[in-house]
């Protein structure tokens, strides 16, 4: 594994998710949240993590507040999106990885973020 691979990349980044002050020190750019392939991003981000549970899915609603880095052979997006269970909304923020070169996404953080 190089230094410049998707997965330490991804390893990186679901390290540094870990903490409240991730990902601080890389400089974002907003980014369109009415932009279909933001949206996209967004409604794979619950999709993924619809995958991992067994209670409630979620339904993807609309991209509040985004952003994105360029990496090494890929971007990383950082978005906050609503999406509903059964009866109510919450906020979520997912980082995201892609490499658009080869078809690749992978979701290296999802959480709820609090009011």
């Amino acid at each position: 594994m190089t230094l410049q691979s998707p997965v330490f990349i991804l390893i990186v980044l679901l390290v540094l998710s870990a903490t409240n002050q991730a990902l601080t020190f890389i400089d974002w750019s907003p980014v369109d949240i009415n932009d279909p392939h933001v949206v996209e991003i967004a409604k794979f981000a619950v999709t993924e993590f619809n995958k991992r549970i067994t209670i409630e899915k979620l339904t993807f609603e609309n991209v509040i507040h985004g952003e994105s880095k360029n990496v090494v052979d890929g971007t990383v997006y950082r978005l906050t999106f609503s999406a509903h269970g059964l009866s109510t909304s919450y906020k979520y923020r997912a980082i995201v990885f892609e490499k658009p070169s080869e078809h690749y996404r992978k979701l290296a953080s999802f959480e709820l973020v609090h009011a």
